[in-house]
């Protein structure tokens, strides 16, 4: 079976080419776009805050309202790459999110402002979902938490750049926060890239009976490889059973795949709250611990530089530690440090354990945007990952409207007692129920193929 051939050909792959280096930039572009998009939101709320006169609640409605897009957007993101392939869905995906970002500077009331977050939210999610499968699937498994941690690492420099340019944009006037948004559509920008460059995932392709297409690519891909080594001789090819062109969705529940299935909801829950928990209301929970707007822009604008620092820590230790126990002692530490945070009085300090919060959230976001594709199965990839992130996304729109009234209720303190627990549980879930992935083929972590100490390639990986 010509399928099987170039899956196990395809699948002993080393080292990253200089096609992957190029699928990289390509990516590292399109979540720079999506990330500095994700938090327009909470860099202008302060300033419309002001201007319309909004309550907390009303900032915890727009912001709920977005992750509710971003359900929708990771479900049907997911579900939709698993039929029609992960490079047109990618590229429609950045093209929602960035016009409808556009049309959010143009906004004058919160019930538009609303709705069209919710709008950018589903292109937002469904992006990401797709992308982290593409990664997945297009990356040697001894190189893919590392080749995540430069794509997203790339990628998170569009939340300093995005949080500095509002500090710059948004106190010059009463429409300033309206250009923060603008930046968002540049996306479409890296979208045409990658309509001209990014070839469709070679895994879906030969799911799909797609040989004739696939093989070219698998050819290039192998020249490449020995271009690099330096040798004509590539890894004995491991021949993996082939897999079906579609899943049902039930069967992420059957027997094989469901603890894993359960799991991964729950961590992407209580992640997900804690995360969004920290990063969608700083900026405003500030002004309302005494600081001024423009102190608040300026310590959350120091606090985020962390985040690019902290997808590249994960580069050191990705693809050398367990992702179960590096994800579950992260949560954890990032839950001590958040409540350091929530009883600071001091600016100093504040950006100190802000700047830490913010390194190691991305630092997790690497680990757990890297597990979640490697354990479902091809035809269900799209789908069960998108399914894990979207959940998380659903409930942080519960928990954006939760926390004006834990604030209310108990304080500027009590919020971030919230956060840490909700990440506590997600690092306790991870540590104790978590499946193993580093270093494991896809087919080896889904069971297509049986598994099989780690075989030591050939050449030592590298990127």
């Amino acid at each position: 079976m010509p399928s099987v051939s170039l899956l196990a050909r395809f699948g002993r792959l080393t080292v990253a080419t200089r096609s992957h280096r190029r699928w990289a930039f390509l990516l590292g572009g399109v979540f720079l776009f999506e990330l500095a998009d994700l938090n327009t939101f909470a860099f202008v709320a302060p300033e419309l805050r002001a201007q319309w006169h909004l309550s907390v609640a009303d900032i915890g409605l727009v912001t709920s309202l977005g992750f509710g897009g971003m359900f929708f957007g990771s479900a049907v993101g997911g579900r939709l790459s698993d039929v029609f392939g992960r490079k047109q869905p990618l590229i429609w995906s950045s093209v929602t999110f960035s016009l409808f970002s556009v049309l959010s500077a143009f906004t004058s009331n919160l019930l538009t402002l609303g709705v069209l977050r919710v709008l950018t939210g589903v292109g937002l999610t469904a992006m990401t979902a797709i992308a982290l499968t593409y990664v997945s699937e297009m990356y040697p498994s001894q190189l893919r938490g590392r080749c995540l941690a430069v794509i997203f690492g790339a990628g998170l420099a569009g939340i300093p750049l995005v949080a500095w340019f509002a500090r710059l944009v948004v106190p010059s006037g009463p429409d300033g926060w309206r250009w923060v948004f603008v930046a968002g559509g540049f996306g479409v920008v890296v979208a045409a890239l990658m309509a001209r460059w990014l070839p469709e995932s070679i895994r879906w392709q030969l799911a799909h009976g797609w040989d004739d297409y696939a093989e070219p690519l698998v050819a290039q891909l192998e020249r490449e490889a020995r271009a690099k080594l330096g040798t004509d001789a590539l890894p004995t090819p491991v021949e993996p059973p082939p897999p079906p062109a579609r899943g049902h969705p039930g069967e992420l529940f059957n027997t094989r795949h469901r603890r894993r299935t359960i799991v991964f909801f729950i961590v992407s829950v209580f992640a997900l709250l804690g995360f969004y928990g920290y990063t969608s209301f700083a900026p405003t929970l500030l002004v309302e611990r005494g600081f001024t707007v423009a102190q608040s822009l300026t310590y959350t604008s120091v606090v985020m530089l962390g985040a690019i620092p902290g997808a590249l820590l994960a580069w050191l230790f990705i693809d050398r530690w367990e992702r179960k126990h590096s994800l579950g002692v992260l949560y954890l530490l990032i839950a001590a440090l958040v409540l350091v945070y929530g009883f600071s009085d001091t600016g100093g300090l504040i950006m100190t354990t802000g700047f830490c919060v913010a390194m190691l959230l991305q630092t997790s976001t690497v680990v757990a945007y890297t597990y979640g594709p490697e354990i479902f199965p091809t035809e269900l990839r799209g789908l069960g990952s998108g399914l894990g992130n979207g959940l998380g996304r659903f409930a942080t729109f519960g928990g954006s409207n939760l926390l004006p009234v834990i604030f209310t209720a108990f304080g500027y303190s009590a919020v971030f007692g919230y956060v840490a627990l909700t990440l506590a549980i997600a690092g306790t879930t991870m540590l104790v129920w978590g499946e193993r992935t580093t270093g494991r083929a896809l087919e080896v972590v889904v069971g297509d193929r049986a598994d099989e100490p780690m075989r030591q390639p050939t050449h030592r990986p590298r990127i």
